[in-house]
């Protein structure tokens, strides 16, 4: 396979997911929404997924344990969420949403819905099936190589 057309997709993947959060991190200022966009992606998934640790938590939203403690911390002082000593591991934590937080998540909800949809104008359920699929194929291959190792 010729590489040069693929070359540059590192650089397209990383613009545009920059352009991604730097739109919804504007829309969230102007909408006076309390937490930032990596603080949206940590509340969003303990309400998807209650009862994480922090180890789960750091793989699904792919932050590294120091960048996931800090967000906590000041999801925590926000008093959105709370951490409990895990009942199966004393050593470790479990991440909630405190009651704050699950308003917060639910207050917020259509609004960050329509924030992502501004992505995806004038594109297709086509586009997004084959973007996914190309998308999974790059994770796979790379998440592959990272396992074996």
């Amino acid at each position: 396979m010729h590489t040069e057309p693929f070359s540059s997709y590192s650089h397209l993947l990383d613009r545009t997911a920059r352009k991604v959060k730097q739109y919804a991190q504007r829309r969230f200022n102007a909408e006076n929404f309390e937490v930032t966009v990596d603080q949206w992606l940590v509340l969003k998934n303990l309400n998807d997924y209650p009862q994480l640790n922090q180890s789960e938590l750091a793989e699904i939203t792919g932050k590294d344990h120091p960048t996931l403690t800090r967000i906590i911390d000041l999801l925590c002082k926000k008093d959105l969420v709370e951490r409990r000593l895990n009942p199966n591991d004393r050593r470790s934590f479990t991440v909630h949403l405190t009651a704050k937080g699950m308003l917060s998540v639910k207050e917020w909800g259509s609004k960050m819905a329509e924030i992502r949809m501004k992505a995806w104008e004038n594109l297709t359920e086509e586009d997004y099936i084959h973007l996914k699929r190309i998308l999974d194929t790059i994770y796979s291959n790379l998440d592959s190589l990272m396992t074996n190792k």
